[in-house]
């Protein structure tokens, strides 16, 4: 089984990138071909044979992870699986690509794979970065209904089938828009606690652009994938939960004016999920309205 992995950067943190590399480039079984898309910056500093792209404006997450799967071909169909791993992340262990072989060969259905995020120090797991609501056991390996987007494995045949991330998201939610398809086309995703990826602990926050894109493509989700009965339920469920948090009032603002950019702004093309979707969704723990 053919690996390839992708990983953006802006050009910060070449010391992170360069171990994010050699720690791929010690992963057991077959290499891995390294793709590197710089997002509106130079690549420096990677090592002989790691393929680089350099885009020369920055096209988000979604956007600058398309490019590096189209480097392996349409759809990346020149391997049958991408890693997508953040620059400042670090593979723990050396039979994590061994672990991802096995687990595509051994299920058919499985398009997507969600490693488990610990921190380098501590090795704990924040429960956001378990990518279900019954979050409390980050050790209990399970189905889910999305992945982390900075530490998985996906089979090419996912994009070839229902398309590629959506790069007008730039930044959120990029990755259950996905989920959402594929599972909606019958593949099944896992969350793995034995595939780690080391990320030091950092508020999503931190981004100047979060409160806003969160509301907005929280919308633009709904909009594209629901069944229309669905949406108003989903929204409102995610409205009270944003103000039961009590952000800041510079947060709360920023919020509303991205949930209001979500309504009046052209959200790509529309697909809602079959039913029995929701139904798949529900059973594995987490309906389409959380």
């Amino acid at each position: 089984m053919r690996l390839g992995a992708v990983i953006i950067t802006m050009g910060n943190r070449p010391d992170d990138l360069r171990a994010l590399i050699d720690s791929v480039v010690r992963q057991e079984g077959d290499p891995i071909e390294v793709v590197v898309v710089g997002n509106g910056a130079p690549v420096t500093g990677v090592p002989d044979g790691v393929r680089t792209v350099e885009l020369p404006e920055n096209l988000g997450i979604p956007g600058g992870r398309n490019v590096g799967i189209e480097a392996f071909g349409p759809a990346g169909t020149d391997v049958d699986v991408l890693l997508f791993l953040d620059d400042d992340g670090l593979l723990a262990n050396t039979d994590t690509a061994e672990l991802v072989r096995r687990a595509f060969a051994a299920d058919p259905e499985l398009g997507i794979i969600s490693f488990r995020i610990a921190d380098p120090d501590t090795g704990a797991t924040q429960r956001r970065h378990v990518p279900r609501l019954r979050a409390s056991d980050p050790m209990r390996s399970s189905r889910v209904t999305t992945f982390l987007g900075g530490a998985n494995a996906v089979r090419t045949k996912v994009f070839a089938e229902v398309g590629p991330l959506p790069g007008e998201f730039f930044y959120a939610h990029e990755e259950t828009d996905l989920a959402w398809r594929a599972l909606d086309a019958g593949w099944m995703i896992d969350y793995r606690s034995d595939m780690v990826l080391l990320h030091p602990t950092t508020p999503p926050s931190r981004h100047a652009v979060y409160h806003r894109m969160v509301a907005r493509n929280r919308v633009w989700l709904a909009r594209r994938n629901l069944p229309a009965p669905l949406i108003p339920l989903y929204l409102g469920v995610w409205l009270s939960l944003t103000l039961a948090r009590r952000p800041s009032a510079a947060g709360l603002k920023a919020w509303f004016s991205g949930f209001t950019e979500g309504w009046t702004t052209p959200c790509g093309p529309r697909r809602p999920m079959k039913w029995r979707t929701v139904w798949r969704l529900t059973r594995l723990g987490r309906p389409p309205v959380v």
